[in-house]
């Protein structure tokens, strides 16, 4: 049986740590400097965080399987987890040593500042760890110089200026990872081609079988789960290499098979509705117009 560790505030991941709570909203901790796990070998952990949290793993750590895998992580490897996310975590060895860094922090922390307002854009909050972003040693280095200022203020006493500040370079330090992962999709192209053509070839598949019948259109969480990613980090790829969601451009191909299906007189628009995943046909009117500017019985007279 998996044990469960809960983290719901930032004592409890401080406390896990034996560590002091200087703010009872937000922590940094060097992990190094941390007793060591004292888990035996084999140990299944289950991790429920109900916080923040961004690791910066300072050298390769492949010591610890997620799920069903092992993430031999490089030096500079920034790891996130929002709250509601569960890791499944294996020691391979006792009494685990942790390296690295960590930035919690509660979601009370930043209510009422403009990270508050956009922290759900940074979506790579629910990216899975093997989609960890991979810094090169300047963006390293910038990270960790954010880690320091928000530790100094941590060593402050707390006043009306300490959580306006902190929040701020939280915000700074998630502006440069959006800039890092705009920059590791870039560098990363033969991998996600790959992961394109492998989307390309879902798509062409489910609507040549009967599952459209049987599951209806086929959903940006049914084909991440299919090519092994979490839907944020699938939805963020898609956008940066096609210009366009993954909905769309499902939507775009379902429309390209309509068009091809609505030459068979013999079937009616609604039947053609039916076989490709709609279960109202006037659904599929209404997106075949949106996006041809004619409806369907129009396309198939003017053609």
């Amino acid at each position: 049986m998996d044990n469960i560790v809960y983290f719901n505030t930032v004592s409890d991941y401080n406390n896990s740590c034996n560590q002091p709570t200087l703010h009872p909203l937000v922590s940094i901790l060097d992990l190094s400097k941390c007793p060591p796990r004292e888990w035996e070998a084999g140990t299944k952990v289950k991790m429920n965080f109900g916080i923040y949290a961004i690791f910066l793993k300072d050298v390769v750590c492949g010591d610890i399987k997620y799920g069903r895998n092992y993430y031999d992580y490089q030096e500079g490897t920034l790891v996130f987890v929002g709250p509601g996310q569960v890791w499944d975590i294996e020691y391979e060895i006792s009494n685990y040593q942790p390296q690295g860094h960590v930035l919690i922090f509660h979601p009370d922390l930043i209510r009422g500042t403009s990270l508050g307002k956009s922290i759900d854009d940074y979506q790579f909050f629910a990216y899975k760890t093997n989609e960890a972003l991979h810094l090169s040693e300047k963006e390293r280095k910038i990270i960790l110089e954010l880690f320091e200022k928000i530790e100094f203020e941590l060593q402050q006493s707390i006043d009306k200026h300490s959580k306006k500040l902190i929040a701020s370079n939280i915000e700074l330090l998630l502006n440069y990872c959006d800039r890092f992962y705009d920059r590791q999709f870039i560098t990363r192209e033969n991998v996600n081609q790959g992961i394109l053509e492998k989307f390309e070839s879902l798509i062409k598949g489910y609507f040549n079988s009967e599952k459209p019948q049987e599951l209806g259109l086929p959903s940006v969480a049914y084909c991440a789960d299919k090519l092994h990613l979490s839907p944020n980090y699938f939805g963020d790829l898609v956008k940066k290499e096609l210009g366009v969601s993954p909905q769309e451009y499902i939507q775009n191909k379902v429309i390209d098979i309509a068009k091809d299906r609505i030459f068979d007189v013999n079937k009616s628009i609604s039947q053609i509705a039916y076989e490709i995943g709609f279960k109202y046909p006037q659904h599929f009117t209404r997106l075949f117009k949106q996006k041809t500017g004619m409806s369907p019985v129009e396309y198939r007279s003017f053609n």
